[in-house]
């Protein structure tokens, strides 16, 4: 192990690190004025605009930020240049240093909570801290990924959320457990595994598997045995458990003490580990088979914050987990379009189990909701036909470690546009698709999708995350008799989380939260990207996406009446603000709307 003392201490004296602040000082009050949070004066001079952000410091003088940046195209979106942020005060002018002291600062226009903003503060030195981290470990190493497998990729794509400013706050773990448990830094690890009473377990199975068949596949013949003479030394028989594993984080900081009365009752009895090694992807909770790929990926509950979202899985989430991957494959299976032409490959929730037992009282339930639970997802690699080749979307927007774009050579040798039409068609049809013919909003941000390429020409898309990554209206679905029967979003969840639903009447709800997830998150990202990386206008960049969505819409006339229901094409769209939800009680859907790049392209 290095000496990550040392290395902790190199990091925050690095380059790096300061790379790292700016990052998140431009995130921070591009997100504030975007969302309508803050409303800078604006200046223009020969170089363009400047934001001034007015504000007092803790004795009541004025204070003044600076900074250069401009609105997009791409939803009008703000965007601050390299510049660093300004600080000005009693005529003195310095670069903007401290993210917790800025929002201090503008404490009196944000007109939020003290404790909601020193915890907002908290999750941006977090970011800080990890992703200087991570960045200074990459330029150490000299690590390069250009011709990396899919699984690297999965740990070397560290640019993060471009609009999140608390992208990286991994809020919960120290910072051996960031070297330990986080993406960046490889390290193998081995699942734990428990067995639960059956009697307080929640669960879903694919009617597509059997849970013993899988077990065996997964533990083989030997562990799975090895696993039931261990229950039988305890005294209790295996019929009456369920086998799953537990992130060894989540072990060691929660379960021990959460679930400590259940293991003395042996209502909790731990096994030991799998013999299978695991590597964390960009979601951290969600661990990849390096023993053998093809295996199913495990996504494990993790009670720590990032991105500003809770980790564990909710137990009414893993109930509908296969349930619903079996609902979707069917519409595929169905669907020619699907099937055999977008050939759209759905990575299948097959397993979901969660231990809930009941709880004494609302707090009690707090630290036992959801942090023992865990869901297998079918593992991409097992899905590729000969001559493809796997790339998280996230990495067509990324830089190697030698500043130049991953997309460089593909972009150069297929031509900017016909490689972009390309990219389109295999990875906006299917989706759209999924809601024009089917009713069904899915939520593709770029870590649930995945391009399947040949040789860097986009071929077909893998998406994956269903279990509270789908949204709709039973009554606008196209075939509403075979809607299955979900577990809905419980009233203790809904207040932790406004956002958290599948079901609604709404019809613009179920439109933007695709739009949201693919358009301003995902392909967002990559219009600006390459703007800025290869000067393709934004403007000229969503009149091919719109192109592309009508020449769609022409091939299938019979759902005419359905492009009006989910109109795509609308002036405005609604967008979670994530930031404002940092900042304010989650007593209400935090949304606005913004002008829409496929409505006035």
């Amino acid at each position: 192990m290095e000496d990550l003392t040392v290395t902790l201490a190199e990091a925050i004296q690095s380059d790096q690190y300061i790379q790292v602040r700016r990052r998140i000082f431009r995130q921070l009050i591009e997100s504030l004025i975007y969302e309508g949070v803050i409303f800078p004066d604006i200046e223009t001079d020969q170089d363009g605009q400047v934001f001034l952000i007015n504000g007092k410091d803790q004795k009541g003088r004025p204070v003044q930020y600076r900074c250069r940046g401009v609105q997009r195209f791409t939803f009008g979106r703000i965007r601050l240049s390299d510049t660093p942020v300004e600080r000005r005060s009693d005529r003195q002018r310095t670069e903007a240093q401290s993210l917790s002291q800025f929002l201090l600062d503008i404490q009196y226009s944000l007109q939020a909570d003290e404790d909601k903003i020193a915890a907002f503060a908290n999750e941006l030195e977090r970011t800080l801290f990890h992703d200087t981290h991570a960045q200074y470990t990459r330029q150490h190493r000299n690590i390069h990924v250009r011709n990396a497998e899919y699984d690297e990729w999965e740990s070397e794509v560290m640019d993060g959320h471009t609009y999140h400013p608390s992208y990286k706050s991994r809020i919960g773990f120290s910072f051996e457990d960031n070297w330990r448990y986080g993406p960046e830094f490889k390290q193998a690890i081995q699942p734990l595994w428990v067995a639960a009473h059956k009697s307080e377990i929640k669960q879903s199975i694919s009617a597509r598997q059997s849970y013993r068949d899988f077990l065996l596949e997964e533990l083989g013949a030997g562990r799975l045995s090895a696993f039931e003479a261990r229950l039988r030394e305890m005294g209790v028989s295996a019929e009456e458990y369920v086998f799953l594993p537990v992130h060894p984080w989540q072990w060691n900081n929660i379960i021990t003490t959460s679930f400590l009365k259940d293991l003395r009752e042996k209502r909790v009895i731990f096994l030991g580990t799998s013999g299978d090694y695991y590597r964390s992807q960009q979601s951290i909770r969600t661990l990849a088979n390096m023993t053998s790929p093809a295996k199913c990926y495990l996504k494990l509950a993790m009670s720590l914050v990032n991105t500003s979202t809770g980790r564990i899985l909710a137990p009414h989430t893993v109930q509908n987990a296969a349930v619903i991957s079996d609902w979707l494959k069917e519409m595929v299976e169905e669907d020619e379009f699907l099937l055999k032409e977008a050939r759209v490959a759905l990575l299948g929730e097959t397993i979901g189990i969660c231990y809930d037992p009941p709880s004494l009282s609302a707090s009690a339930r707090s630290s036992t909701y959801g942090v023992l639970s865990c869901i297998w997802r079918e593992s991409v690699h097992s899905l590729l036909e000969p001559g493809e080749e796997a790339v998280p979307f996230s990495a067509l927007s990324a830089l190697d470690a030698d500043g130049r774009p991953f997309i460089q050579e593909w972009v150069t040798e297929y031509g900017a546009e016909s490689w972009l039409r390309r990219l389109f068609e295999a990875s906006i049809l299917p989706v759209v698709h999924f809601l024009y013919a089917h009713g069904v909003a899915l939520e593709t941000h770029a870590q649930n999708m995945i391009l399947i390429h040949e040789k860097g020409m986009p071929r077909r898309v893998a998406l994956k995350d269903f279990h509270d990554g789908i949204r709709f209206s039973k009554k606008h679905l196209m075939h509403p008799q075979k809607a299955p029967c979900l577990q809905q979003t419980p009233d203790y969840h809904a207040r932790v989380n406004r956002n958290s639903f599948l079901e609604t009447d709404d019809i613009a709800a179920v439109r933007d939260f695709m739009h949201d997830a693919l358009f301003f998150i995902n392909i967002g990202e990559l219009a600006i990207f390459m703007a800025d990386h290869f000067g393709y206008d934004e403007r000229k960049f969503w009149a091919l996406v719109r192109t592309v969505l009508e020449t769609h819409q022409q091939r299938f006339p019979q759902l005419a009446e359905r492009y009006q229901l989910f109109n795509l094409f609308a002036p405005t769209v609604q967008v979670e603000q994530l930031t404002k939800r940092r900042l304010y009680p989650d007593t209400e859907i935090r949304v606005h709307q913004v002008s829409n790049p496929l409505g006035t392209s």
